[in-house]
């Protein structure tokens, strides 16, 4: 029985299921039949299977199991230069956090019910959906970024400033009273703003120019904070500023 009432033009997700447990794998198997965007690619039984998988065929999600014998899924996870989307499966509550660091779409505990299931499967068609609409996300007035497992809509119009922090950022908004941090990094984000709205000033700053308070001696005042411009990227900011009128 297939679950669910979705488009006929759904578009369709690629997906391996990885567990060492054959039991395992055949409950991932049947849940994931019933998914109409949905199609099993493989079943692998340890991280090198699953490797495998990912370099020879067109995988867009994985459905992972973290303790396994050699290769845990998350070494493996780390191990992947660009991994597809990916969903934890585990009977262990403690590695949720490294779930979070690895910005895994969703972080399941067995047994899990279909409806769990589907929900996880869901989001993460989502944000498939919305990565394979990003060629057209710079002309949108909005975007989506993976946060503490939900996908959180933010208004371009709203942005501040980002703070780039190793694998993270942090994107500030106004009157907001926090951040929203995200994994990504510095080049993904700044190719979904609109080059002609946002300005990369610094490898650990993008700042929005209608949001520019002041510029002096270096830095840029900007929501009560002083964000540096960097040699590097002051040609970035001269595309939009008389360079004779900093002084």
């Amino acid at each position: 029985m297939v679950y669910g009432r979705f488009k006929t033009d759904t578009a369709m997700m690629r997906c391996i299921a990885v567990d060492d447990e054959s039991l395992a794998l055949d409950l991932l198997e049947d849940n994931i039949r019933k998914v109409p965007f949905l199609t099993l690619v493989r079943r692998c039984k340890n991280a090198l299977e699953a490797h495998e998988a990912v370099v020879n065929e067109n995988i867009d999600l994985i459905f992972l199991d973290i303790q396994m014998p050699g290769i845990s899924g998350v070494q493996f996870l780390q191990s992947i230069a660009n991994p597809p989307l990916v969903i934890f499966i585990t009977a262990y509550e403690q590695f949720a956090l490294q779930g979070f660091n690895l910005d895994v779409v969703d972080y399941l505990l067995k047994p899990v019910s279909f409806e769990r299931f589907l929900k996880a499967a869901t989001k993460a068609h989502e944000l498939f959906t919305l990565k394979g609409n990003k060629a057209s996300s710079s002309a949108s007035e909005y975007l989506f970024v993976n946060s503490e497992y939900n996908l959180v809509k933010i208004n371009i119009r709203d942005i501040i400033y980002i703070e780039g922090l190793k694998d993270y950022i942090k994107i500030f908004i106004a009157n907001a009273t926090r951040p929203i941090i995200t994994r990504l990094s510095m080049k993904g984000i700044e190719e979904k703003l609109p080059s002609d709205r946002f300005v990369r000033v610094h490898k650990s700053f993008i700042v929005s120019l209608d949001k520019i308070v002041s510029i002096r001696k270096g830095k840029i005042s900007i929501a009560a904070v002083h964000v540096p411009i960097s040699e590097h990227y002051k040609e970035n900011l001269y595309k939009f500023i008389d360079p004779k009128s900093l002084g």
